[in-house]
């Protein structure tokens, strides 16, 4: 008999430990998957202005901070291995957004991050400037974190700072439909993805009891999501009617 109860917890124990694996890789995959049919979308239409590059930016940003939270402070190495795998992510975006709308361009007036100009930020025209962009912030994040990085303080205003930009993540492309009084290039299904995915990553957040900005963040970008998944089925219903 106690043999079969020492069996019993020895398959709950293998398939706790699967399951545990598996919500890992889902983590540090599934905040990239969403992209996959934007990519794809953009790619197919060689049209890249539904897209937000400034979704980027704030991805960029924040797991590059993230980065250096994990150096002050070692949290689960899944979020680590997570923000790898979102810079990768990004970085192809915004490859394939500079590649359409070289290709797309009428004049031939490109902007550099060289022209210094800052109407320009962020919309370069060469995908190379945004690497450096990315390469300076990394440097000036590792001399910074280097000189303050037995201060306590310093490193949760940073995983604060990380956790802030990537609740904010959905900002810019809710800014950017109300301006465009469109949800062009986004479907429902897209959304719903995202949402799904934020979801999931903050119940992660609770079970596993990572620092409280990480779950604070995924509560945030869940009601992000939700408004930008009212505004795709808005725009798309008001389309209808026009069209009717």
């Amino acid at each position: 008999m106690d043999a079969e109860v020492v069996l019993q917890e020895e398959d709950m124990e293998g398939s706790w430990t699967l399951l545990s694996w598996l919500a890992s890789c889902l983590m540090v995959f599934g905040g990239a998957l969403p992209y996959v049919p934007q990519y794809q979308e953009i790619q197919r239409s060689s049209n890249s202005e539904g897209f937000s590059t400034r979704v980027c930016l704030v991805l960029l940003i924040a797991n590059i901070l993230r980065i250096f939270f994990w150096i002050g402070k070692q949290f689960e190495l899944t979020l680590l291995l997570q923000s790898v795998v979102m810079i990768i992510t990004m970085f192809a975006m915004l490859h394939l957004c500079c590649t359409v709308q070289n290709t797309n361009r009428v004049s031939t007036k490109q902007h550099r991050l060289s022209d210094l100009d800052f109407r320009y930020f962020w919309k370069w025209s060469v995908f190379e400037d945004y690497l450096l962009f990315c390469f300076g912030f990394t440097v000036l994040c590792a001399v910074v974190t280097l000189l303050l990085l037995d201060s306590a303080v310093f490193v949760e205003t940073l995983g604060s700072l990380a956790v802030m930009f990537e609740a904010m993540l959905g900002l810019p492309q809710l800014l950017q439909n109300f301006h465009n009084r469109s949800t062009k290039g986004m479907s429902v299904k897209m959304v719903l993805l995202w949402t799904a995915g934020d979801i999931f990553k903050t119940t992660y957040f609770v079970m596993n009891e990572s620092p409280a900005q990480f779950w604070v963040c995924g509560l945030v970008q869940i009601l992000i999501d939700v408004a930008i998944l009212l505004q795709v089925l808005f725009y798309s219903q008001d389309t209808r009617v026009k069209l009717g």
